[in-house]
């Protein structure tokens, strides 16, 4: 729904690179600047930012993950929240 699902650009025995698309933009990009914010001020979003462009990552992918796993966390949260259980 938020369009941070990677889609392959493949065919045959080419294999292109990944990119993300569909969703709502505006929802895209508040994510995004969230995700940058969170880099810098949240220990395990920073932790796991390291580590993506440790092993080599471009930085625009590493956000891109960052902002997934943000989206998870909110998910989850939410999730909780509405079942009336306490979480982080």
């Amino acid at each position: 729904m938020v369009g941070l699902a990677p889609m392959n650009h493949d065919s045959g025995r080419h294999e292109g690179n990944k990119y993300i698309r569909g969703g709502k933009h505006k929802v895209r990009q508040a994510l995004y600047m969230a995700s940058i914010s969170g880099i810098k001020s949240n220990t395990v979003l920073k932790e796991f930012y390291q580590r993506l462009r440790s092993e080599g990552k471009p930085g625009k992918v590493a956000i891109v993950a960052v902002a997934r796993k943000l989206l998870l966390i909110l998910n989850a949260k939410m999730r909780h929240y509405y079942n009336g259980e306490e979480i982080f």
